[in-house]
């Protein structure tokens, strides 16, 4: 952050707390809560958590122009998040520090220390009966798959990133809070919205959400954390297009 994240006389805590609370309603609060409920519901259905499956990209219409408008107006979505966030902080005077290419480093690093062992917690979730199985995407218009899955991946990264780690840890450490609470709500938060996947992705989210907290408060950097999560979303949404969702090599 270029300023300090300090209580203002313009900005109160009470005033604080109202933010926070609204723009978790709109963004991923509600989302975890929903996503909680999705979990309850796969537990307590007549198959086996491991036998269902869950779709993370699936076409919205049949007529291709309709689909691609249609993925392209979800996708903005999670871009308004970041922007909204963006924008309610930088009227406090606090602005994300300007992009650098050692953030493109640092991204690929976080994306290789989270994604691998990710890929294994998968897997081994799934042949205990802990997750769902995981298809990330069922697109049949060949010819915009590609370019919607890593958009799909910037907004997810984006949406989150700057939301769950930049601006709720700047707003939640203004209003009082140590640390390493801050820490934990933000990967609880994280870990909370991925729970539709099964128990698995949310305990490996909230690990996820640990590291790059720890990175943010350490670095004060958020564009890595960005590129990691665009690199771990697109490696595994045009990886699995790719391979024609062959996961076979995988023993799933």
């Amino acid at each position: 952050m270029s300023t300090a994240a300090s209580i203002s006389a313009v900005t109160p805590k009470r005033r604080l707390w109202q933010e926070i609370l609204i723009v978790l309603v709109v963004t991923f609060g509600v989302s975890g809560v929903r996503a909680l409920l999705r979990l309850i519901d796969g537990l307590l259905a007549e198959p086996a958590l491991n036998e269902q499956q869950v779709v993370l990209n699936a076409p919205q219409s049949e007529l291709p122009w309709l689909d691609l408008s249609l993925q392209l107006c979800s996708a903005a979505v999670l871009f308004g998040y970041g922007a909204l966030a963006l924008f309610l902080l930088a009227g406090d005077g606090i602005r994300m520090r300007a992009f650098g290419w050692r953030d493109m480093a640092w991204g690929a690093g976080l994306a290789a220390l989270i994604g691998l062992p990710g890929l294994g917690l998968y897997v081994t979730a799934v042949q205990l009966g802990w997750s769902r199985q995981v298809v990330p995407t069922t697109f049949e218009h060949l010819w915009f798959e590609v370019p919607i899955l890593l958009l799909w991946s910037l907004a997810n990264a984006f949406g989150e990133e700057i939301v769950v780690v930049a601006w709720l840890m700047t707003r939640l450490r203004q209003v009082g809070w140590a640390l390493p609470a801050v820490i934990l709500f933000s990967s609880v938060l994280r870990g909370s919205y991925h729970l539709y996947q099964g128990v698995s992705a949310g305990f490996g989210n909230i690990v996820m959400g640990l590291v790059f907290c720890w990175f943010h408060h350490r670095t004060g950097r958020v564009w890595p954390l960005v590129i990691a999560h665009f690199l771990i979303d697109a490696v595994a949404f045009v990886g699995y297009s790719a391979i024609g969702g062959d996961l076979s090599f995988l023993g799933l």
